[in-house]
């Protein structure tokens, strides 16, 4: 899989959708190699798309429509300033569920430590959590250059994911704190109405 980040801020969210909804409606139909993406803008307007490639040749072909061109053309006017991109192969995903189902969906950024340990802890946390997380229904981590890492984590429900995370087995807060330790995050974008779909179905809202 590859992955593509696409970050910025705006000042109208309603626009931004608009303009997902249009992709969804005119440029998906011809898209190279697309599997998904999850979107969405918090309260203080920071706004994040995530978007899934089967490859990263994929995701060139589709870069390089002229669809594609014009639609990005129109959408990045819909943001206030730079707008950043991270692009990986190096991703990680944790499926417990329908992902497109979430009705509350929080991404994580940070830095990782040791890489090679980061993918081992969320491989084995992966049966633990599908038992004692019954609110999460999966997560993607992207690691980018930089040792850099995006996570976006999918729940059943704002309400069902702060709830659960005061309910933790008593054998989880070290394995969370070892967490903690390799994957240092250090901003927390919460999406309350995620913008999600995968391909073929369109987009989906809570």
């Amino acid at each position: 899989m590859f992955i593509q980040v696409i970050e910025g801020h705006t000042s109208d969210p309603v626009a931004l959708q608009q303009r997902s909804d249009v992709w969804h409606q005119e440029v998906e139909p011809g898209a190279i190699g697309y599997l998904g993406s999850t979107g969405g803008v918090t309260s203080a307007g920071d706004a994040i798309f995530v978007v899934r490639f089967e490859s990263k040749e994929a995701a060139q072909q589709n870069s390089d429509r002229p669809e594609q061109s014009a639609w990005w053309a129109e959408t990045e006017k819909c943001f206030d300033g730079p707008v950043t991109f991270h692009d990986t192969s190096d991703v990680q995903v944790m499926d417990h569920g329908n992902i497109d189902r979430a009705e509350f969906v929080q991404v994580m950024e940070g830095h990782v430590t040791d890489s090679g340990r980061a993918h081992e802890m969320t491989d084995r946390a992966d049966e633990v959590l599908r038992t004692a997380r019954p609110d999460l229904i999966g997560t993607v981590t992207a690691y980018h250059d930089g040792d850099a890492f995006t996570e976006v984590a999918y729940f059943t429900s704002q309400d069902d994911a702060r709830r659960a995370e005061q309910q933790m087995p008593s054998d989880m807060p070290e394995e969370f704190a070892e967490f903690q330790e390799v994957m240092r995050v250090e901003r927390y974008l919460d999406l309350e109405h995620p913008w999600l779909a995968s391909a073929g179905r369109g987009e989906t809202r809570s």
